[in-house]
Parts: structure tokens; C-alpha cells; sequence
């Protein structure tokens, strides 16, 4: 059974995100771990709208930012791949990890 965990990251500041995939990327290299990625994705464009005050009567405009988005996947080495999801990201850093369990075909599972 060969696990394969994903990693999405997030970040309104593009330059903490890359720089954070690139030390997941060099980490996996340094272990000899399989890295697929990292992949970007569509880049987000959100407005929100801003009131002048909590009751929301009197509209200032809105709130445009950016959010970049990039993926990785960890094939197997599950306690490299469990070590880097645990970590501390910084806080401009969204993180959502998924675990997939990947049956080798002929394995009778």
C-alpha cells in the first residue's frame, strides 16, 4: 500500500508561498522522495466589499486582492510527508493536506 499525500497551499503573498514550495521541494530531494509538483493553479482575483460601519449602510468601495495557489504531492515516505503537513506554515499561508491510499494493481487488496 503506497499512500500519496497532497498538499495545497494558498497565499495572498505570492513570494512566501513560493518560498515555502521550495523548501518542501528541497526537503523531499534531500530524502529521495518522489514530489510530483509543485503545480500551480488558477489564480484567484476577490473583491469584497467594505461598509462604513458594522450595519453595513454606507459602501466605501471593496477590497481587491490576489490568491495564488500551488499543489504537491508526496508519494509514499509517510512520516516526510506527515512531518511537513504538522509543520508551522506562516501565517499568509493556507494549508489543506489530503491522504490518498494507493493499491498497486496484482496486490490482491
Amino acid at each position: 500500500m503506497t499512500f500519496v499525500t497532497k498538499l495545497r497551499l494558498q497565499s495572498g503573498d505570492r513570494a512566501v508561498l513560493d518560498n515555502e514550495v521550495e523548501d518542501i521541494k528541497s526537503t523531499a530531494e534531500r530524502k529521495g522522495a518522489e514530489l510530483r509538483g509543485p503545480h500551480s493553479k488558477t489564480t484567484q482575483r476577490m473583491q469584497v466589499p467594505l461598509s462604513k460601519d458594522t450595519t453595513g449602510d454606507g459602501h466605501l468601495g471593496s477590497w481587491d486582492y490576489t490568491v495564488y495557489s500551488r499543489e504537491v504531492e508526496i508519494v509514499g515516505h509517510d512520516e516526510l510527508a506527515r512531518r511537513i503537513a504538522a509543520r508551522e506554515f506562516p501565517d499568509p499561508i493556507h494549508v489543506e493536506v489530503e491522504v490518498e491510499q494507493i493499491t498497486q494493481v496484482g496486490s490482491g487488496a
